[in-house]
């Protein structure tokens, strides 16, 4: 079965950080550029960032940009986020993505995970 399943998220207060982990089972990343997206109540999903498949070229939303990193391990078949300097914001659900390409796209994926809840609040 392929599949995607993200952990990590969780409940934080705003400045604090969190690291998403999008694990993917049944089939190798090494060849999928992967994005991360988010969805917040009452609103569109938006593209947080996204990592080309050799991890070379990576992309941000300007809301994320100086606060967010991705990367990739392929040996372990993950993508993380690193979320620094959260916001109340930044408060959504965090979804993960994987696309038969080694670039990135706005929208396109072939692979979608269920979604981790992030929460940023005091």
């Amino acid at each position: 079965q392929l599949q995607l399943v993200e952990s990590g998220g969780g409940l934080v207060q705003p400045g604090g950080s969190l690291r998403l982990s999008c694990a993917a089972s049944g089939f190798t990343l090494d060849y999928y550029a992967v994005g991360w997206f988010r969805q917040a109540p009452g609103k569109e999903r938006e593209g947080v960032s996204c990592i080309s498949s050799s991890g070379l070229s990576t992309n941000y939303a300007d809301s994320g940009k100086g606060r967010f990193t991705i990367s990739r391990d392929n040996s372990k078949n993950t993508v993380y986020l690193q979320m620094n300097s959260l916001k109340p914001e930044d408060t959504a659900i965090y979804y993960c993505a994987a696309r038969g390409r080694s670039y990135c796209h706005r929208s396109q994926y072939d692979y979608w995970g269920q979604g981790t809840q992030v929460t940023v609040s005091s």
